[in-house]
């Protein structure tokens, strides 16, 4: 994914170089072959050459990936966990497989706080003045999950940017006092909560937790 990313970006430099703007996001990339392929639009040769090698590259590589996506939500469906962590907004094959596959039994952790906590979503605790104080998050533990519950919780955010979180609810008084980062982990740790709860209580996602909680 890492290599389609800066084939397109790639791409885009290319025909910024003789005036063609496209945003980034790898959705625009229709708008950009467009480019390529209209003889009326000027471009060197030479260089159109050159975006006709990326863009075949980033069909490859787009190929690829959605091959290994097929693959990944077929082997999610065949066991019981990934099934129901997927219950969740969010959350989806890859990242209910390395749940199951990196994270120890759920039934090891006391509280989804503790999970939380192994995955260093949770702030560090220091003294001052005889007062435990927050820090910031340890970002210890199993940093693969950890990773992909931000990237879903940001995902949730933007969701919430563009519609609108509930008034009042967790997730909008956040937005409002907040920097999005912050609030990006703080969403990850509720999500890591809910994920310790499915299997030890053998249920599935019972949310709104995500947004309205």
């Amino acid at each position: 994914m890492k290599q389609r990313t800066e084939a397109a970006n790639t791409l885009r430099l290319h025909l910024y170089e003789f005036g063609h703007v496209a945003p980034e996001g790898i959705g625009y990339l229709p708008r950009r072959a467009k480019v390529v392929d209209d003889p009326d639009i000027e471009v060197p040769e030479l260089a159109r050459d050159i975006c006709r090698m990326l863009l075949d590259q980033i069909a490859q590589f787009t190929a690829r990936i959605d091959a290994l996506k097929a693959r990944f939500a077929a082997m999610s469906q065949d066991a019981e966990m990934p099934r129901q962590l997927q219950t969740m907004p969010d959350v989806g094959p890859i990242t209910a497989l390395a749940v199951e596959t990196f994270a120890p039994p759920m039934e090891q952790f006391r509280r989804g706080r503790d999970f939380a906590a192994w995955l260093g979503l949770v702030p560090r605790q220091h003294s001052s003045g005889g007062k435990q104080r927050l820090g910031k998050t340890s970002k210890m533990g199993q940093r693969d999950i950890r990773r992909m519950l931000i990237i879903g919780a940001t995902a949730v955010i933007r969701w919430a940017s563009r519609r609108g979180a509930p008034k009042g609810s967790w997730l909008a008084r956040m937005l409002e006092r907040k920097p999005i980062p912050v609030v990006a982990v703080s969403q990850a740790n509720k999500m890591a909560r809910g994920i310790r709860a499915m299997p030890t209580r053998g249920e599935s996602y019972r949310g709104p937790v995500l947004i309205g909680a």
